[in-house]
């Protein structure tokens, strides 16, 4: 795609990367936890080269994804603070839902919305990480009463069903958004996207120019 000299920055490479290796290993998770959650989901195992190696690739994949996720995390925690405006935009987001988001309360880098979305996931991997430890058998789960591994398990499984429904809200938000999946794949947005989107953020990039 060709670029235009008059768009705006929003991503660079390494957030870019970042993002899409902490999409890639989420896919990987979902794939193989569903097949170990349900039988019916048992064939996924095949991607992986069988149940054994599923079992085996599945936690050290949860780490690679805390990690980047983590690293996601810091760049990306001060941009996402809930601030006055946020929760008014909140409090008016079926507005936005219904298609009409011209009076809407003016948005930095990320709305309302994509805020609640990011702390949400936060906890999410916080339970998936800790919960992950406790269940990892050949590792960690002989460390914990039999009790603790199985509420580890139960924990585990419910966040994993949240953060997936998470992440379908955020590919279809991001699809129906458009030009917004243009902006993790090339790094930037057209000044039109980002004057209607988030015209707080634009009047922040734009400053100063005519």
């Amino acid at each position: 795609m060709k670029a235009d000299p008059n768009d705006l920055v929003r991503y660079t490479a390494e957030e870019r990367v970042n993002h899409w290796v902490v999409g890639m290993t989420f896919i990987l998770l979902a794939l193989s936890g569903l097949a170990f959650f349900h039988p019916a989901f048992y064939p996924l195992t095949q991607l992986f080269g069988g149940g054994v190696w599923a079992r085996i690739l599945h936690p050290f994949l949860g780490v690679l994804m805390a990690i980047t996720f983590t690293a996601m995390y810091f760049r990306f925690h001060k941009l996402n603070a809930i601030t006055p405006v946020d929760k008014e935009w909140l409090r008016r987001v079926g507005e936005m839902v219904d298609g009409d988001d011209h009076n809407m309360p003016e948005s930095g880098k990320y709305n309302g919305g994509q805020k609640l979305l990011f702390w949400l996931l936060v906890a999410c991997m916080v339970l998936l990480t800790l919960s992950g430890l406790i269940i990892w058998r050949a590792y960690f789960s002989d460390l914990f009463a039999i009790a603790i591994v199985r509420f580890g398990s139960v924990v585990h499984a419910a966040a994993a069903a949240f953060m997936i429904a998470l992440i379908m809200v955020h590919v279809y938000a991001a699809i129906w958004t458009r030009g917004t999946i243009r902006a993790m794949l090339y790094g930037t947005v057209s000044r039109a996207w980002a004057k209607q989107h988030h015209p707080a953020w634009y009047k922040e990039q734009t400053r100063g120019v005519k």
